[in-house]
């Protein structure tokens, strides 16, 4: 049986910052030394991704990508949450505008590690494709670590499949530009500002 109205719990600035400060030295961190320490021993690989790639193609893509990935990650929280029934959400504008600016910091980071350190690296030894598979399915799975429901974590496919084969498909030298961008708004769209415009728009 469906929950027709979830409770929404209002946060502020205080309450994001308290995880997000945890969040940034207990897991970002961590991928970022691991990132330039790859970058550092492997002379800059290309595999990592750290160029602009095919510069036209990488800001065509997010252009699509950003809007379409937004949309489909609030639609997709208003579903879970009804069969929740709760749901954090920024109690104000500026609360949402905070929580995005933490997305703008964590979309290049878990793409520099999923996607250009993992996947990039595993393509190098064994194939793309296992590449693929095997950092996409860290990337889900790993959110769990998080303590996030199972369906919230199968969630996390819709932004490690398209992301995972745009770093894998899209024409030119692997960049991280386009799949950082589209991850900041996928984000965004799932937590934050995506509940927020919601809220207002009064769908819950």
């Amino acid at each position: 049986m469906q929950i027709k109205h979830p409770k929404l719990v209002l946060t502020r600035i205080p309450d994001s910052w308290a995880w997000m400060r945890s969040d940034l030295l207990a897991r970002l961190l961590p991928f970022a030394v691991a990132y330039a320490a790859a970058y550092k021993l492997s002379s800059g690989a290309s595999w990592l991704g750290l160029s602009p790639g095919n510069l036209g193609i990488q800001l065509v893509f997010a252009a699509i990508a950003s809007p379409v990935m937004f949309v489909a990650a609030a639609a997709v929280q208003a579903w879970l949450t009804r069969r929740r029934g709760v749901l954090n959400v920024p109690d104000r504008a500026r609360d949402a505008w905070f929580e995005a600016s933490f997305y703008v910091v964590n979309g290049p980071v878990e793409e520099a590690f999923f996607r250009g350190l993992m996947q990039g690296g595993l393509t190098v030894f064994w194939s793309a494709p296992v590449g693929f598979l095997i950092a996409t399915a860290v990337y889900v799975l790993y959110h769990r670590l998080g303590r996030w429901t199972w369906p919230d974590t199968a969630a996390t496919a819709l932004v490690g499949v398209p992301l995972g084969l745009a770093y894998w498909l899209l024409p030119g030298p692997a960049s991280l530009l386009g799949v950082s961008i589209a991850h900041i708004a996928v984000t965004s769209g799932f937590l934050g500002p995506g509940p927020y415009l919601l809220k207002k728009l009064n769908l819950f």
